[in-house]
């Protein structure tokens, strides 16, 4: 990685921007996004599902992932934003005049 590769957000950031945005992605389609592998995207998922930012439940063959938008962050600095603030910032999409 150059130093002009680096981003504001972790591989956890985007894997929870990724469900927020789409509840039924499947993890192929996560990795792809993110630029991980699919087994980085589940640890990544049980982290966030054991932690309880995200709720995870099986529908039929497949998962849908809902983002716990109460849950606040757990480092200090931004310990007072919740979860729904975030992904509701991060998937704002600009309005073209």
């Amino acid at each position: 990685m150059t130093r002009d590769d680096w981003t504001f957000l972790s591989n956890h950031g985007h894997v929870l921007v990724a469900l927020a945005r789409d509840p039924d992605a499947r993890t192929r389609d996560i990795a792809d996004a993110v630029g991980i592998t699919e087994r980085a995207v589940q640890q990544i998922v049980a982290d966030l599902v054991e932690h309880g930012y995200v709720d995870k439940e099986k529908v039929g063959r497949r998962n849908r992932y809902r983002v716990t938008r109460d849950s606040h962050f757990r480092h200090d600095l931004e310990s007072g934003v919740t979860i729904g603030a975030f992904v509701d910032l991060v998937n704002k999409t600009t309005a073209t005049p």
